[in-house]
């Protein structure tokens, strides 16, 4: 699989990475063999870099992944977690010494004495333009704790804050056809700032699987079910913030000019990663024929005229909504 240098940690990353929220919770539940076997597919099929944070499932995630190092060691995996959660979302919770707990936590998770990268997780907006944040951050870097830092960002003015501070190696935000915007300054700023973008929620929560409908049921333990509303964290994240039912008329749409031979996701993130100034899209997977599934998205060419009708998509059924929320 192609292969991009990560912005500033100079670590060459797959095309098509693997988000593992669910390997946590939040999606129903997920047998841990199960777990194991959509990592292990997703290295079958090229993927060479992990996507996890220390609240999925309370650090189930975090756990799977060590677990899967261990048994497979070797193996050139770059782990990107994140961290600043497990507290109330006030920015004065953002020291040195509460990075020292979390990091210090996901090291054990992860069985490793160094993190990869570490993204704070959608923090209060004020924490991205708080320079003694940074500060911080680059102590655990001088100490050896983690070897660079990012964010994950949920609207693009944070992430462009984000972008100015020197010692950002990443940027994670929402970009799928249903979520333009950071097309239009994130990606270009970040390009110039040798920065790396993360693609998350490719699939717009499974919308753009093109696998549900309007009797399509979740689990109550499933945030597209109760996070609809947004009244458990930023609605943003399901769904992408799109109405339910306009997001499958838009689906029925985007089906229509789905390349050949391609399912409907594969070329959902096949379009994602062809934007200039993407590194990796994560996109998560259920079992691990899904897991392969995705990571074949890498070896799809999106052409000017599918390009074209995801923006015709966006604009006539989103972007009123979506483009000044994000």
């Amino acid at each position: 699989m192609e292969q991009r240098i990560l912005g500033k940690t100079g670590r060459n990353v797959s095309i098509v990475g693997l988000g593992t929220w669910q390997l946590g919770a939040d999606w129903g539940n997920v047998d841990p063999a199960q777990a194991q076997a959509i990592l292990a597919a997703s290295v079958e099929a090229g993927v060479n870099f992990f996507d996890t944070a220390d609240v999925y499932g309370d650090g189930k995630s975090e756990q799977a992944i060590g677990k899967f190092l261990a048994d497979n060691p070797g193996l050139d995996i770059t782990v990107a977690t994140k961290m600043g959660r497990r507290v109330d979302q006030k920015p004065e919770h953002y020291t040195l010494a509460n990075f020292r707990q979390w990091v210090d936590r996901s090291r054990k998770n992860l069985g490793t004495d160094t993190l990869d990268l570490v993204q704070l997780h959608c923090p209060p907006t004020p924490v991205y333009s708080n320079a003694e944040v940074y500060d911080a951050l680059d102590t655990l870097v001088s100490e050896g704790a983690i070897r660079n830092y990012g964010v994950s960002v949920e609207r693009t003015d944070e992430a462009l804050e984000a972008i100015r501070h020197k010692g950002t190696a990443s940027v994670q935000i929402i970009l799928n056809a249903f979520r333009l915007k950071p097309l239009d300054e994130v990606l270009p700023a970040a390009k110039a700032a040798n920065v790396g973008i993360i693609a998350r929620v490719p699939l717009a929560s499974g919308l753009l699987s093109g696998k549900y409908t309007k009797e399509t049921t979740f689990a109550e333990n499933d945030h597209r079910n109760y996070n609809r509303n947004g009244d458990s964290f930023d609605v943003g994240e399901t769904f992408s913030g799109v109405d339910y039912e306009l997001g499958l008329k838009a689906v029925a749409e985007f089906e229509q000019i789905v390349p050949e031979g391609a399912s409907t996701a594969q070329a959902a993130i096949a379009w994602i990663a062809a934007q200039d100034g993407v590194t990796t899209v994560i996109p998560g997977a259920r079992n691990g024929e899904q897991a392969a599934a995705n990571a074949a998205a890498a070896s799809v060419s999106v052409s000017e005229d599918f390009d074209g009708g995801v923006r015709w998509i966006y604009d006539h059924y989103f972007r009123e909504a979506i483009h000044p929320r994000w």
